[in-house]
């Protein structure tokens, strides 16, 4: 894709994530939310539905041969080789819940490959970006944004890891995974969900490990994280948005984090 119109996609991405994230804060701490349940049990509000609607309606005015894949709708075709990836709310559970640490994720997929990332957190009022080659950026509030980069971390007893909640390790088959991370990194933490990612994108934290996720989960985040210096794969070592688990660092811990979660790996029947 041409230099010009891939940063006209990233000006066109961030104003999206800008727009579905004000949506988003229209429902923020609200009590009638319309909670439901999907079923992979994960809830779902009906603000998740009216912002990834919002950013498809955009989508088709702006770049309407694009396909679009999102987490509530589903796949739509296009013609292009382009796809837009949308997570509206991804921490909908802190959402849910009156926590500000939750974001609009958006991604272009283009012939295969995931060429542009935002994640816009519209309560903390900031927003991590990237286009491959470009670096990795962050902008705070009215702050110019700057070029951010993963940590310098050397070894898991200095780290500090962020993880999802036990719930999901143990819905993967994997708790034990979650005690050998405890008792041989540094620090854990649950800051979860997009979050963990912006702090590990701007050096605060050193590893994210994600044992259940969806590509629409880390399609933004994977750009992000590379561009940062950091390191993208799963469980096994594959650089895949389509693995079900994630392991994202700074990139020198990463082959010790690998040999850590490798012995925890479930083999489908």
């Amino acid at each position: 894709m041409p230099e010009q119109e891939l940063s006209e996609r990233l000006e066109f991405a961030i104003h999206a994530a800008k727009h579905v994230g004000k949506l988003t804060l229209e429902f923020f701490s609200r009590h009638d939310l319309g909670v439901e349940t999907k079923g992979d049990g994960t809830p779902v509000t009906q603000a998740d539905r009216l912002a990834e609607r919002a950013f498809r309606e955009l989508v088709d005015a702006h770049y309407p041969a694009d396909a679009v894949a999102g987490e509530e709708y589903g796949t739509r075709p296009g013609t292009s080789r382009c796809t837009w990836i949308v997570d509206p709310i991804d921490g909908t559970f802190s959402f849910i819940h009156g926590v500000p640490l939750f974001g609009t994720l958006i991604a272009l997929e283009h012939a295969g490959q995931v060429t542009l990332g935002v994640v816009h957190m519209p309560a903390m009022n900031e927003t991590a970006y990237a286009v491959r080659g470009g670096g990795a950026w962050l902008h705070t509030g009215s702050a110019k944004a700057r070029r951010v980069s993963v940590s310098k971390t050397e070894s898991l007893e200095e780290a500090t890891v962020c993880t999802t909640s036990a719930d999901y390790f143990r819905a993967a088959n994997c708790l034990d995974a979650l005690d050998e991370l405890q008792r041989r990194v540094g620090h854990t933490r649950g800051w979860s969900d997009c979050y963990a990612a912006l702090l590990l994108i701007s050096g605060r934290v050193d590893a994210v490990i994600e044992p259940l996720i969806q590509r629409w989960d880390v399609a933004a985040l994977h750009p992000i994280l590379v561009e940062a210096g950091g390191q993208y794969s799963d469980w096994a070592g594959v650089d895949s948005i389509d693995s079900p688990n994630a392991v994202m660092s700074n990139g020198l811990i990463h082959d010790a984090l690998l040999e850590l979660l490798s012995t925890h790996l479930r083999v489908e029947d």
